[in-house]
């Protein structure tokens, strides 16, 4: 089934045109570079499936083309295609990056705190090195609630694990402005420093970010 065929309103193309890329699920993304489904199978459900098979976009980014072809409705030239545009995906995630050839607390703070200083709810993100200590990535891993960051170590060491890091620092924001460490981060770092000898990925700093400034763990003699 083609996308021409849907209602109008639900058409991915005309949604992102009035209301922007924002507006659009993934699913709906996909079935744009999709374009068409396949017989009985509208190219959204075809999408849809997709993103459930490959449970969200790190999946989807990290797959084959011979991996998205086992998905109904997606041969070889729908598989290229979204191969290709995962790829621009993964290029420019990366073009923005500054090059820091040493990254320790300050940097990463430089790195995050656009991102976390005025939040209202608590967001955990790792900034990833190599193993020269190099910046490779950073990224939002948990979003808290008001008090608390609800973390399992699978998610801040998974994209530790997908961009090959050597070593990452954690990074999250006290919504209150005060960065002073509370009993629960020491506890959190605590648990996430036994996880990251049993990862082979090692926890250099975590750094707590207020209004204005940051605490440092790692140079406050709290990183245990």
């Amino acid at each position: 089934m083609h996308m021409q065929n849907t209602p109008e309103q639900e058409r991915p193309r005309e949604r992102l045109v009035q209301y922007g890329v924002n507006a659009l699920s993934l699913a709906e993304l996909i079935a744009i570079v999709l374009t068409t489904g396949t017989k009985g199978r509208s190219v959204i459900e075809v999408a849809h499936e997709m993103v459930g098979h490959f449970g969200g976009i790190d999946g989807l980014l990290d797959a084959t083309v011979e991996e998205l072809m086992e998905i109904r409705g997606v041969g070889k030239a729908k598989a290229i295609q979204l191969k290709a545009a995962f790829g621009i995906a993964i290029k420019s995630s990366g073009a923005h990056l500054p090059r820091l050839d040493k990254v320790w607390g300050r940097e990463a703070y430089e790195l995050v705190k656009k991102d976390l200083s005025s939040e209202k709810q608590e967001i955990l993100m790792v900034v990833l090195k190599d193993v020269k200590g190099r910046l490779i990535s950073y990224e939002k891993v948990s979003v808290g609630t008001l008090s608390q960051v609800l973390i399992h170590p699978r998610e801040v060491f998974y994209p530790a694990v997908r961009h090959k890091a050597n070593s990452l620092i954690l990074a999250h924001n006290h919504p209150s402005g005060d960065p002073t460490p509370s009993i629960e981060d020491l506890a959190l770092t605590r648990h996430l420093v036994r996880s990251s000898k049993v990862m082979g990925i090692h926890l250099d700093d975590h750094i707590i970010v207020g209004k204005h400034a940051f605490i440092s763990l790692r140079d406050v003699g709290l990183l245990e």
